[in-house]
């Protein structure tokens, strides 16, 4: 199976399919579809990884994926209740735009047909503060045929009037463009990232993972992501670092610092300030005063 290019395994549903997972994990590769994805996180949280982006995502955030964009969600493994086989709930809703452009000429659909058009770059809105958006997804994912339909045109009206509050998620690389065999290497260098971010990777482990020399994988890793490899571990291990602040899982620092693989408290520091613009003592209040309102 080619990894990147993934088939939607909902076949025989029509214009609009829908997977609904309710799972230990997400799919868990780095992978793309000719179809434009909706996804709504009803339960969960972790890494989405797009492009060269890593973003924290959490319950009741609602992400387009635009066609062909390379992307992967990575379930956070630090708070996993091991009585559970469901950790995470979403419904995913799959369409390909290029069988809607003919039907969305007719004028009543002109908000629709712009909204589509004008996605060309993947975002994320959060819908905690609006219950009305996760009874549209539950809705189509309980109907079939013309209803199905007929949900579906009223979810993306409804989610065109919210234009201003989507966020791009937008890394400036064309990422489409990637070859499968391009998609399996980074793939694998994504996924032995997120397995071993909490211990020491050396250049020459990971650059074996790519089956390349330490200097050959430095300048692949920098042409593909337009950052350098320690950048894109320090994200991941930052991330890691935030939900454990988050989650009360420790309040020290440096018992954080290590555990996520840090050699030493200082460097830590600057790290997390510099990816997060504030210290770690200050992360944690600005989250508890948010939780607070």
């Amino acid at each position: 199976m080619k990894i990147v290019q993934f088939t939607v395994p909902v076949p025989n549903q029509g214009s609009v399919c829908v997977q609904e997972d309710l799972l230990v994990e997400f799919y868990s590769n780095y992978h793309r579809h000719k179809e434009i994805q909706l996804t709504y996180i009803l339960k969960g949280e972790g890494t989405f990884l797009i492009g060269n982006f890593t973003h924290q995502f959490k319950q009741d955030e609602i992400y387009i994926v635009d066609a062909d964009e390379p992307h992967m969600f990575q379930r956070s493994e630090l708070v996993p209740d091991p009585d559970l086989k469901e950790q995470i709930h979403a419904i995913h809703i799959f369409f390909d735009y290029a069988r809607f452009k003919d039907f969305l000429q007719l004028p009543e659909l002109t908000e629709v047909r712009s909204f589509l058009e004008n996605i060309n770059v993947s975002k994320k809105l959060d819908a905690a503060s609006n219950p009305g958006i996760k009874r549209k997804f539950l809705q189509i994912n309980e109907t079939d045929g013309l209803d199905r339909l007929t949900a579906f045109m009223g979810l993306v009206d409804y989610l065109a009037e919210k234009v201003d509050l989507w966020i791009s998620l937008y890394t400036g690389i064309p990422q489409k463009k990637y070859s499968d065999a391009e998609g399996i290497r980074i793939n694998d260098i994504f996924q032995y990232t997120f397995k071993h971010f909490e211990k020491k990777i050396a250049l020459e482990d990971i650059a074996a993972i790519a089956h390349m020399t330490p200097h050959a994988f430095c300048k692949y890793f920098k042409k593909h992501t337009r950052k350098t490899y320690i950048t894109f571990l320090n994200e991941i291990r930052i991330e890691q670092a935030c939900k454990m602040l988050i989650h009360g899982l420790s309040e020290n620092v440096s018992d954080i610092a290590f555990k996520t693989g840090f050699n030493n408290v200082v460097n830590f520091n600057r790290v997390f300030k510099k990816i997060t613009k504030v210290s770690p003592s200050e992360y944690l209040m600005q989250h508890k005063i948010k939780d607070m309102n």
